[in-house]
């Protein structure tokens, strides 16, 4: 282990760089708590969705880093805010018309929908636990509504109420004049209608802890802000969370970014050390547009999972969390790939070099073998040029090549082929187009023909590959052309695997058949 965390103390990978300054918050003393916090919050007022795993799954890898680097104890803490008004019907639910009558209650003293739960904050809530479960995430889960209703807030709040003047001119300095004019950190939750009240206050009463308001009727109405009779603005309510569990470290995406100084300041002013953060980018469609819930653009997260593991999505959510990137299911084949070839290289490498891998950082100590004997690029190639509609055709062609395998004994590579056969029908057979080949073209297709009709040494994928190259070499310059046209005429794509791999698992008179096809013309009708 103090190999391991010798290494740890100059890694460069991204999680041990974050929970470094976590550690140097604690080089003088133990935390007077008795652990690391990591929080992740979540607005429970729709579904799970790719985001709040890639938040969970980031945040979990910088607590492995840690846990790396030092022996304190940490947690990891969901924090939902159910307590927030619902601003408006989702589209998605039952019988929406019977929600309208709730607006503005808190989420947890909304009827469910779908019947299930005592509140829909409740019944979200559920899902969102039920997805962090799913995923194996380590996590103790906390509810605003019980979190302000319990008393583990009050202390903070009624520090809010002493400090408000303070915490005032942080948040009125970010509004414009007109919100300026009405607003309060304070939101009263209404005694009769239950609903969160955006009114402005006329008295803020630190000594008894109350505020005073006049609510939309006109009634002056007098609440204590303890007990969950009041709810913090959002913004406030983010920074006063911090000082109130004593937040380490949480991360958000890019889009919080200008309210970061809002919240650390107003965690000061309550008499806390603002925790350390770090700020992902957004993900994009395939159009470069930012992801949304609402538009439902990009890959959602059942999407992904219909063609891949969740440890490739892991293994994609580790990438470069500082760049925007494209989450669309295009990405999806390389982040397998990807994945696989880190699983192998893991075990043959030092305590620096495994600190480095994002199979680390996915699965801690616990980095299993990768059983895929096939890459899923090549597979989704097989699967075109085979028409392959059922696994059993792809595995005809993988236990030729690699006859020690099955379904049973390569659990993994079974789902990458079930994976494969889905993607093939869904995205690549719809956009295959083939094209004839040129005159050169051509001509080194039949000196290709003619190789592998003489051929008599190994079916292996270096060998055939030795055969593709020689041919091309003398024909193309640059070679790049010689493999964009068996992409393009044989495969009916812009791209494609190492061309003698794909000779070796499809078969080398099934090739020759192919290429007969290609100059017969038979590939493009």
């Amino acid at each position: 282990m103090s190999t391991m965390r010798d290494a740890a103390m100059t890694s460069k990978a991204w999680p041990f760089e974050e929970a470094r300054k976590v550690l140097k918050r604690y080089e003088k003393a133990p935390p007077e708590k008795g652990y690391v916090l990591f929080e992740t919050g979540y607005g429970p007022s729709g579904l799970p969705h790719i985001g709040t795993f890639g938040e969970v799954a980031r945040t979990t890898m910088v607590r492995r880093a840690f846990e790396i680097l030092s022996d304190i104890p940490t947690k990891l803490i969901c924090f939902s805010d159910d307590l927030d008004g619902m601003r408006k019907v989702p589209g998605n639910v039952p019988n929406p018309d019977a929600l309208q009558e709730h607006l503005q209650k808190p989420l947890t003293s909304v009827p469910d929908p779908f019947e299930k739960f005592a509140s829909f904050g409740h019944h979200n809530n559920a899902m969102l636990r039920r997805f962090l479960d799913t995923f194996g995430f380590e996590y103790d889960f906390i509810s605003a509504t019980e979190f302000y209703q319990s008393g583990q807030f009050d202390t903070i709040l009624l520090r809010a109420a002493e400090r408000y003047d303070d915490i005032m001119k942080v948040m009125l300095k970010s509004l414009r004049e007109e919100r300026r004019q009405t607003y309060s950190i304070f939101l009263p939750i209404h005694p009769d209608t239950g609903r969160v009240m955006y009114v402005p206050m006329k008295n803020v009463d630190a000594a008894n802890g109350t505020i005073t308001f006049d609510d939309e009727d006109g009634t002056e109405m007098t609440l204590p802000v303890t007990g969950g009779n009041v709810k913090l603005q959002w913004k406030p309510d983010f920074g006063a969370r911090w000082a109130a569990l004593g937040v380490d470290f949480e991360m958000y995406g890019k889009d919080h970014s200008t309210n970061t100084p809002i919240y650390d300041r107003i965690c000061e002013i309550l008499g806390e050390k603002k925790p350390e953060h770090f700020t992902y980018e957004l993900f994009l469609d395939e159009n470069g547009q930012k992801i949304s819930k609402s538009s439902g653009n990009g890959v959602s997260i059942d999407e992904w999972l219909t063609y891949a593991s969740a440890e490739s999505l892991s293994y994609f959510m580790y990438q470069k969390p500082k760049t925007a990137k494209r989450m669309y299911f295009d990405v999806i084949p390389k982040a397998v790939d990807e994945y696989h070839q880190q699983l192998r290289a893991y075990a043959g490498q030092d305590d620096t070099a495994r600190l480095n891998n994002p199979v680390f950082h996915i699965h801690g100590h616990n980095v299993p073998t990768s059983d895929m004997v096939v890459p899923f690029a090549m597979l989704l190639n097989l699967a075109s040029v085979s028409s392959a509609e059922t696994k059993d055709t792809l595995w005809g062609f993988i236990q030729r090549y690699a006859p020690d395998t099955g379904p049973d004994t390569h659990p993994g590579m079974d789902q990458a082929v079930g994976f494969a056969v889905r993607y093939y029908n869904d995205f690549v057979k719809p956009a295959k187009t083939y094209r004839m080949p040129t005159d050169p073209e051509k001509e080194a297709l039949m000196a290709l023909r003619a190789a592998l009709a003489e051929y008599d040494g190994p079916v292996e994928d270096e060998a055939l590959q030795s055969v593709v190259y020689a041919i091309g070499r003398d024909r193309f310059d640059p070679l790049r052309g010689w493999f964009t046209a068996l992409y393009e005429v044989l495969l009916g794509a812009s791209q494609g695997p190492r061309f003698g791999g794909f000779i070796a698992l499809y078969g080398v008179s099934e090739t020759i058949a192919l290429i007969d096809s290609a100059l017969a013309g038979e590939l493009v009708g």
